[in-house]
């Protein structure tokens, strides 16, 4: 996904003048090439993650579109007051385009872990949050925010699902339960095909978003009408419980039970390890989805 967002956005600013790209020395080298195209419309700031979106909130200031990328960590807890401020209190826009999501960096240590971040950004109004996952979802995100005056944020994974899914904002269903079946379970981004397989004995309508925000509140409410039960599995690939919040509303009318998986809230793992025993350690695996789903739906 990396390399097909420095692809999009190198192309992006060959067709218009308004794209400018800001870092923070994180994936500088992708962007040299247009850098040399483009003079001064690829801007390092070093390593000052709070100048990197200070810089970015000025070009909007000016009516450029900028794209900003670093670490999850680097772009969205770090300098989350000029976030806060230089884009939402200006009400300008900007693509906020991350790596390293929950413990894609696992290896680097906590500092470059930000299982947070979509929750940190559900803190500020008007923002569009993407999840891809596969890379064609990615550039279908991007091409889609890159034009706009909106604030996006476009979170990158090294995790890719088998194949691409629409990227439209709405919850697609990709497995239909039946008619009495035990609910619903949605994979966001790159969660789907570990939730496909820990799901396929257990009678679930399964659905996919890669578009968390805003979320598909009415198509959420209709699957759970057509499923027959208001029992609904969140799986997310950061903070356990982030989409709650939007479950609750989206059922507001019904009574429901929900469970959402993602990143353990209760604990934090200080063993680096790889990416894979973080997920198995968070339960986010196939086989920790398959222990959860049937414990939540089979009661």
């Amino acid at each position: 996904m990396r390399e097909t967002f420095a692809a999009t956005v190198s192309e992006a600013m060959d067709r218009d003048p308004r794209v400018a790209v800001v870092l923070a020395a994180i994936s500088a080298g992708m962007f040299r090439s247009a850098a040399a195209r483009h003079p001064g419309r690829v801007v390092d700031v070093g390593i000052r993650e709070q100048a990197m979106i200070g810089v970015a909130g000025g070009l909007a200031l000016t009516g450029m579109r900028p794209i900003v990328h670093s670490y999850a960590p680097f772009l969205v807890e770090r300098p989350f007051e000029q976030v806060k401020l230089d884009f939402a209190h200006q009400d300008v826009g900007a693509v906020l385009v991350s790596i390293g999501g929950s413990y894609d960096a696992s290896e680097e240590g906590r500092t470059h872990q930000a299982p947070g971040d979509v929750a940190l950004l559900d803190t500020l109004p008007g923002w569009t949050v993407h999840v891809p996952g596969h890379p064609d979802e990615a550039r279908a995100a991007l091409e889609s925010a890159i034009p706009g005056d909106d604030r996006v944020y476009v979170r990158l994974s090294e995790t890719s699902n088998r194949a691409p899914r629409p990227v439209d904002g709405r919850l697609s269903a990709v497995r239909t339960g039946s008619p009495r079946s035990a609910g619903v379970v949605v994979a966001v981004g790159p969660m789907l095909d570990r939730v496909l397989e820990a799901t396929a004995d257990l009678d679930v309508t399964v659905a996919h978003t890669s578009t968390v925000r805003p979320f598909d509140r009415a198509g959420l409410s209709a699957l759970v009408g057509a499923a027959g039960n208001a029992d609904v599995l969140v799986v997310e690939p950061y903070l356990a419980g982030t989409s709650a919040h939007e479950v609750a509303a989206a059922l507001v009318d019904r009574r429901h039970r929900q469970l959402g998986l993602g990143v353990a809230r209760d604990r934090e793992l200080r063993a680096y390890g790889a990416p894979a025993q973080h997920a198995r350690a968070h339960g986010l695996d196939a086989e920790g989805i398959a222990e959860a789903a049937r414990g939540f739906f089979l009661v």
